[in-house]
């Protein structure tokens, strides 16, 4: 036998001698379904409340354009598909951020470009007093 609850072969039982054991799999399943209707009903509770807003004569606020400093593989910088060089990279951006609220500047370069070029480009920006500034990734392909 496996195991045996019972007193020794031919002895008295000991009273109070069971075993003291606690079956968790209810548990588990309760737990697991549980999960299952917190996880369907989750997303439906991030829906938001819909109310008809009111329609408006006047134009909306103007929203302002990214501004997108690119650095292609021969050393061209282009902000916002305008050529510039890097003398007058400073003074451009000085110019063009002055006038805006919103002081973020997202940084395209090539993956073949050396290091030292993009870290130079990023503190010519950062001099030029631009706050925030993001790189720009492609997302990489999952194989």
């Amino acid at each position: 036998m496996a195991f045996n609850l019972g007193a020794p072969e031919g002895g008295p039982r000991r009273v109070g001698s069971s075993l003291a054991e606690i079956n968790i799999i209810p548990l588990v399943d309760v737990v697991l379904v549980l999960l299952l209707i917190f996880m369907l009903t989750a997303p439906m509770m991030y829906r938001g409340i819909d109310v008809n807003l009111p329609k408006a004569a006047s134009r909306p606020t103007a929203v302002e354009e990214r501004m997108v400093l690119t650095v292609t593989r021969d050393q061209t910088l282009y902000l916002n598909d305008k050529p510039v060089t890097m003398s007058a990279l400073d003074s451009t951006l000085r110019h063009v951020f002055s006038a805006r609220t919103d002081k973020t500047l997202y940084l395209k370069a090539d993956a073949g470009l050396a290091y030292g070029l993009v870290i130079e480009t990023m503190d010519r920006v950062r001099r030029a007093g631009i706050e925030k500034l993001g790189m720009v990734t492609e997302p990489a392909r999952e194989r």
